[in-house]
């Protein structure tokens, strides 16, 4: 009889314990997304541009930290499709990055569900098609990852958010313009500037006394820009998954890929006011605008709309080295970010990575290191599962810039799980560089002119550089990143300048280890789109 209820007792304890895990999970968010051509005219011309159901730009993605987000991709499209979520670090799972050496494309009239979990992180990011030439013709979207309630953020809860989506516009077909890099043609300059898919008019209607939150994204393909709002400041406090001290600014610059949050207080006079975004370092300067509305006014912005900056590389640099790390805030998880102290922990590895442009065979490539990147017919990640030769060279690219000309390669770094690097920029062309780096965050430790060499270390912000994803290299200069190699898979480290990306300025990251196990990384899911060599 003991022994019966003995037996009834563990039997209820393990079904209690069963139910508590099983309520204590994540919440799940389901999404289905139908991508299409359609019909838009951003710039009052008709062209076909890239609908996310419906829509130009996309649905913005709300979702809060460690949500489990299943997304199912319908590619409508006459090409193959895989879409990247810019910033999602996708812990222990590059399967889902969305990008060609870790995923098949989703081929025309099929569909493919990501399933991601917003692991630990918290902050403001994007997605879009990271296929050829996609992106210019639309497919993006805001990708806002919010604080878990029990989770306190550093500054008070602001009393609505904004996401605004900045991009370079051509009124040029993207497969026009693919074929023009194809050929070896230079890419043009673009036609405009674009807020949420407008050169102007988009409305932000709020009222005065309230704070809010405008999340800003450069979802451009080629031009940095400066963001301002007519009569008012930006207090900014989060770039890209991480809480910023809370300096106040008058402008700020973001570059190519990068994303900033930032708190603005409605304490002017009830009216319209300008929202401008301008391009920088840019001959001419292009400019876009929306509108903040005072509920209740009927009086409309008036001009001069306010001066930016132009060129004033010093200007940008400067700034830059402002945005520095909020020490005493929370991260997603109730862990103090100060309490990682990056800069005392050893480097195992340096790489100096060095942006060129050349030809081969007569047409216009770019490359890290002297190798241009082209992509194999099956994805590095699958390769490197089912353990396929000959789809990638391991550490055919150096770990500093070599002498000759540019060459094509398949090229993968290869590091240890948990190694600490450094990686030096270096740009020693005239114009801005922007650079991604998926499956991480880093941190952006240093800026500087001219050459890099050992010394410019004694410049570098080794106590409170802000942590982010994508990181600008100012014409003629250097900058430098810190990153621990945590997060095991193949990564992708990219131009964040699309049509020098397509052309191969890009490389992966191998973080490995021999250990086969679910604590450091996820098996190929059930779901994986197989092709190429993986497919026989």
């Amino acid at each position: 009889m003991r022994r019966a209820i003995f037996l009834h007792f563990l039997l209820g304890t393990v079904a209690y314990l069963i139910a508590s895990v099983v309520r204590a999970e994540d919440p799940y968010k389901y999404e289905t997304w139908t991508v299409t051509y359609g019909q838009i005219a951003p710039l009052g011309v008709k062209q076909k541009g890239i609908l996310i159901n419906g829509q130009f730009p996309g649905p913005t993605l709300n979702v809060v930290t460690n949500d489990n987000v299943l997304i199912t991709v319908i590619n409508k499209l006459d090409d193959p499709l895989l879409i990247t979520w810019n910033g999602v670090k996708q812990r222990k799972s590059s399967w889902q990055d969305g990008v060609l050496g870790t995923n098949c494309p989703i081929p025309p009239n099929s569909q493919w569900t990501y399933k991601m979990q917003m692991k630990d992180q918290i902050g403001t990011f994007t997605y879009f098609p990271s296929t050829l030439m996609h992106r210019a013709a639309g497919g993006f979207g805001g990708l806002n990852i919010l604080a878990r309630s029990v989770i306190p953020v550093p500054y008070p809860k602001p009393f609505e958010q904004f996401t605004l989506l900045v991009s370079d516009w051509w009124k040029t077909d993207n497969k026009v313009l693919k074929q023009r890099l194809d050929q070896g043609n230079s890419f043009p300059f673009p036609d405009a500037l674009l807020i949420n898919g407008r050169p102007n008019s988009f409305k932000f209607t709020s009222m005065k006394g309230y704070t809010y939150l405008f999340r800003v994204s450069n979802v451009g393909l080629t031009t940095s820009i400066n963001i301002r709002i007519q009569g008012h400041t930006l207090k900014l406090v989060e770039v890209e998954g991480a809480h910023t001290m809370q300096e106040v600014y008058e402008s700020l610059d973001i570059h190519v890929g990068q994303s900033m949050a930032f708190l603005v207080t409605l304490h002017a006079n009830p009216k319209d006011y300008y929202i401008v975004a301008s391009t920088r370092f840019t001959k001419p300067i292009l400019t876009a605008t929306a509108i903040l509305h005072y509920q209740g006014s009927n009086t409309p912005a008036s001009k001069p709309l306010p001066i930016g900056p132009t060129y004033h590389v010093h200007w940008s640099m400067k700034q830059a080295r402002t945005i520095r790390w909020n020490l005493t805030a929370n991260a997603a998880r109730p862990n103090p970010q100060g309490a990682f102290h990056y800069g005392t922990v050893p480097v195992t590895r340096t790489l100096v990575l060095a942006n060129s442009a050349g030809k081969i065979n007569g047409k216009r490539r770019y490359a890290i290191n002297k190798v241009s990147y082209i992509n194999p017919d099956t994805p590095l990640k699958i390769a490197d599962f089912y353990n396929i030769p000959g789809v990638f060279q391991l550490n055919k690219i150096k770990d500093n810039p070599p002498p000759g000309p540019i060459v094509l390669g398949t090229s993968v770094f290869n590091f240890s799980l948990h190694d600490f690097t450094e990686i030096v920029f270096q740009n020693n062309e005239k114009t801005i560089q922007s650079y991604h780096f998926d499956g991480y965050d880093f941190w952006a430790v240093g800026y500087g002119p001219g050459q890099w060499n050992p010394t410019m270390r004694r410049k570098y912000n080794l106590v409170d550089a802000t942590s982010r994803c994508t990181i600008q290299v100012y014409p003629n200069s250097w900058s430098t990143i810190l990153v621990s190699l945590d997060n095991k898979g193949m990564w992708n480290l990219r131009s964040a300048i699309w049509p020098r990306r397509y052309l191969g300025q890009e490389t992966y990251f191998r973080v490995w280890n021999t250990e086969h196990s679910l604590y450091t990384e996820y098996d190929i899911p059930p779901n994986a789109i197989l092709c190429g060599k993986a497919k026989h």
